[in-house]
């Protein structure tokens, strides 16, 4: 039986994306997600409860990261989790967790300097990893709805 690996993140960038331009004009980019879960506490306080997720992405998308995304641009991401595993100097065995991105989109409004009303904001997105296009977002971001009162899931 095959197995499903799958992620979906809605949250905001921590940090300008990193990138770098590889070997055989290949260009990866990385950055940084904040999802932030608020709930109250038994005393009725409001409590913030925010993961940090690495995210990498590939060609095309790193090149629309680059240009497009800044430090607090808010993202709608799919993608499937990949673990590197290495030895470092001291010869012990590291392991990071990371979000490999086969789609995003760009929810919220526009950072500074991106263009007048006309303007549309990209949405990438690749079919297989070694096959990526991209195509311009035509305004429709996902619905999504974080309100507490939908939560009625059986688990």
């Amino acid at each position: 039986m095959a197995g499903v690996n799958k992620v979906i993140l809605l949250g905001n960038l921590g940090a300008d994306p990193e990138v770098k331009y590889l070997e055989g004009d290949n260009v990866v980019a990385n950055l940084r997600l904040a999802t932030t879960e608020s709930y109250k506490d038994r005393n009725g306080n409001r409590v913030d409860q925010t993961e940090w997720h690495d995210l990498e992405l590939w060609g095309p998308q790193a090149k629309i990261a680059e240009q497009y995304l800044k430090k607090g641009s808010q993202i709608y991401v799919e993608g499937k989790i990949k673990s590197d595993t290495w030895q470092d100097d001291q010869g012990q065995n590291r392991k990071r967790t990371k979000i490999r991105v086969i789609s995003f989109t760009m929810v919220g409004g526009k950072p500074e300097g991106m263009g007048g009303p006309g303007s549309t904001a990209p949405t990438a997105s690749t079919s297989t990893p070694a096959k990526q296009a991209t195509a311009m977002n035509t305004g429709g971001a996902p619905d999504i709805s974080m309100d507490d009162a939908d939560d009625d899931l059986p688990f």
